[in-house]
Parts: structure tokens; sequence; C-alpha cells
């Protein structure tokens, strides 16, 4: 009867990854569709997009320059909506210009309104537009721009629940609050690059194999380093210390390896495709949510319908009565840290498109919001870290409709604050006794 359960157990698991290799498979050959006309330099991380019109018509073929700092120039001229995007290298100030040469006969602006400063922040992408003459501005709506956002945070939130969960797992098993797990994100798109740039394997390969070596990391963690510390009986406390200054050690040899600036996976400038409205997603973020939703779903069939599964909720209820029961908590606590490393590598190489580019303490940027969720969902439940993320994740993309985006994680922890004021234990989590 094991046996039967293991080898089903291994079909299921053999079932995933072929789905999710044939999901990066797609995301690989769609994000080659070449860029439109009004696009320059798009394997840039960040974007400056605006459109050019007078009195609401468009103007086409008008020349913008886009200047930043190291003098990065780049030029680009208006398609047939007057719509222009560029991409550029860094989060700063750059200077966008139109050229008043290339406007038609009889139209040009006002003195000095030819050049625009704008500013790229968190979000990654900004816009400025030329509007000539007294016309019509041609916004999207707040219902159109609410729903982007809403899909936005969906898909933030489900590539949050990645790591939410296998932070969750690892707490309800150990209770250990994992800092070093911020690591374990980087680590996965750490991996992909390395594969996919300086091996230069397809990123169809390059990410499911990047995924297995960060389950193997995870393996080798608990193995060398977290195993022999339970065993000599190390608290709660000096085992959170110990990551932290573990945590610390990852992200600096990261670092050393990447460089402080941002690297980029390959086919980060998938195209957009429109939904209805003014409402669009990258071809890569549809992929994504599509690979999170699958990965889930074989998680919550292993937690659920599966022997270790079930040890693993058995041990996170109660580990004593768990081992008393006959349980090897070792080895169920080694497949978790396995399965909590794979699911944090796969959050890391998402988040990595996301953002989008590699950076040294990427993982470090959404710790504390892994931290929210799990706390938000109940400490120790896995369905109560994914709740979590998807209110967290949502939450913090649809509150920059309102909120300056360098403050948009801010509404996520003030959630978080009134929630617990209201229901300490969380979303799902179960009273406990305290004292």
């Amino acid at each position: 009867m094991a046996l039967a359960k293991h080898s089903t157990f291994r079909r299921s698991a053999g079932l995933v990854s072929l789905l999710l290799t044939a999901l990066v498979a797609l995301l690989t050959f769609l994000s080659a569709s070449p860029a439109s006309a009004d696009e320059a330099n798009m394997d840039e991380p960040f974007r400056v997009s605006g459109n050019v019109q007078n009195k609401g018509e468009p103007l086409e073929d008008v020349l913008i320059t886009v200047t930043g700092p190291g003098g990065y120039e780049v030029e680009v001229e208006t398609d047939a909506e007057g719509k222009w995007r560029v991409g550029v290298p860094e989060e700063e100030e750059y200077e966008v210009t139109l050229d008043e040469s290339t406007l038609p006969d009889g139209v040009a602006v006002v003195e000095g309104s030819n050049v625009r400063t704008v500013e790229v922040g968190p979000a990654g992408r900004v816009s400025t537009n030329f509007f000539i003459g007294v016309g019509e501005r041609n916004v999207t709506s707040f219902f159109d721009q609410f729903v982007e956002r809403l899909a936005t945070g969906l898909n933030f939130g489900l590539m949050l629940a990645l790591a939410s969960i296998g932070a969750s797992l690892v707490f309800g098993t150990t209770r250990l609050s994992n800092f070093a797990h911020a690591e374990m994100v980087t680590f996965g798109a750490v991996m992909a690059y390395f594969l996919s740039v300086a091996i230069a394997l397809p990123i169809y390969l390059a990410i499911p194999l990047a995924v297995l070596l960060s389950g193997v990391f995870g393996l080798a963690m608990d193995a060398g380093l977290w195993r022999p510390l339970r065993r000599k009986g190390l608290g709660t406390v000096q085992l959170m210390i110990v990551s932290i200054g573990l945590s610390l050690a990852l992200r600096y040899i990261f670092q050393f390896f990447i460089g402080g600036g941002t690297v980029q996976l390959p086919g980060s400038n998938s195209p957009q495709i429109p939904l209805f409205g003014a409402v669009s997603l990258s071809v890569i973020d549809i992929v994504s949510m599509a690979i999170s939703i699958v990965v889930i779903a074989a998680f919550a069939f292993w937690l659920l319908r599966t022997r270790i599964g079930k040890a693993t909720r058995a041990i996170s209820d109660n580990p004593s009565l768990a081992a008393a029961s006959g349980i090897d908590v070792d080895r169920v606590v080694r497949i978790v840290w396995i399965i909590a490393a794979g699911l944090a590598g796969l959050a890391g190489v998402l988040y990595a498109y996301y953002r989008p580019g590699i950076k040294w303490d990427m993982g470090a940027q959404i710790l504390l919001l892994v931290f929210a969720a799990i706390t938000l969902g109940g400490l120790g439940t896995a369905f109560g870290a994914l709740v979590g993320s998807l209110i967290v994740g949502t939450l913090v993309e649809i509150s920059s409709l309102w909120i300056p985006a360098d403050l948009k994680y801010v509404g996520a922890l003030v959630l978080l604050i009134l929630i617990l004021l209201f229901r300490p234990q969380g979303i799902l989590g179960r009273r406990e006794r305290i004292g």
C-alpha cells in the first residue's frame, strides 16, 4: 500500500513538472515576439512611455529623446496612435525631449514645454504625455485602472504565496522564523540566471533546474546547519538570530557574484496582451499566474492527500504527539525544507520577471510582506499563508491608486495591524492559550 501511494505521488509530481515545463516553454515562445515600431531598448528593465496629441488627435512620427545618468540616451518615434515607449536601465530621473522640428506644419508647443523630467520609482515605469493645443485628454478610466491593478495584485499575491507557503511550512514544523528565507528566494532567481545566461541553457530548462537546485539548497541547509542546531537543543530565539546572520552572509555572497546592479533573465520584455478597454497584461504576467496556480494546486494535493503531507500537518499540530505516533519527524522536516526551498526558488524566478530583474537583495525586499502574509493568514498554516498573500499582494497594488507608489507597502501592513487587533490568531489560525 505504501509503495502504491509513493508511486501515485511520483506520478503526480511528474505531471506537475511536465505542466510547469510546458508553461515555461510557452513563456519563452511568446516572449520572443518582436517589439512594435514605437518601442526602443526594450531589453532594459524599466520603462518610460507616453503619447503625443494635438487637440485630441494623435501625432505620428514625432521624435522623442530620453536622456539619463551616465550619458544614457535613446530616441524613439511615435506610432500611428501617437504612443511611444522606451526601456531605461535604472530607477533614476530622466529627461524627455520632444523634437519640435518633427511636428507637422503649423503645430508648435509652448516655449519650454517640450522638455519634461520624470523619475522611475519602485513601480519600474513612468508615463509623460505631450498634449498640444486645446483638446480632450484621453485618460484611462478609474474602473480600468482598478481592474488592471487587481489583476497585477493577484499576480503578485500568487507569487508571494509561493514564498509564504514555504516559510509557513518551516515555521509550522520547526517553530523557526527563518529570516534566511529571503535569500532562498534570491537563490532561485540567481540559479536561473546562471543556467540561462552563463551556461546558455534554454530558459524552459533553466527554470525547472533552478527550482531543483533550490530544493537541494534547502536540504543542504537543513542537514548542515538546522538539524545539528535542533539536536543541540537551541531555542527558537537563538535559531532566529542564526537565521538573521545566515541571511546577511548569503546576501553579500550573492552581491559578490552578481554585483550590485540589476541583471535580467531572458524573455523579460514580453509583449502586452490587451484584455478589455485600456486593461492589458504581459505574456509573462499571464504565464506566471498560470504557473503559480498549478504549483499551488499540486502543493494542496500533496498536503491533503499524501501520507507525507498528512504527517506534516500532524507535526505542525503537535510534534511530540506525532513522534509518539511513530512519525519520523526528522525525515518529514527534511522533506519540508526541500519543498519550502523549491517553492521559494520558483517565487524568486517569477519575482525576477515581475520586478523585472535580479538583484542581490531582491528577496529581502519582500521578506516583510512574506511575514505579514503568514501572520495575517495564521501562523503555521499553509492555506492561511495563501490567503494572507493574496490579500497583501492585491492590497499593495490597488493602494497605489490613492497613495504614492513608494508607500504602497504601508497599506498592507496597516491592514495587518487592524485585523490582528480583532483576530490575533490570524484569518485561518487557531486561538491558543498564552501563559
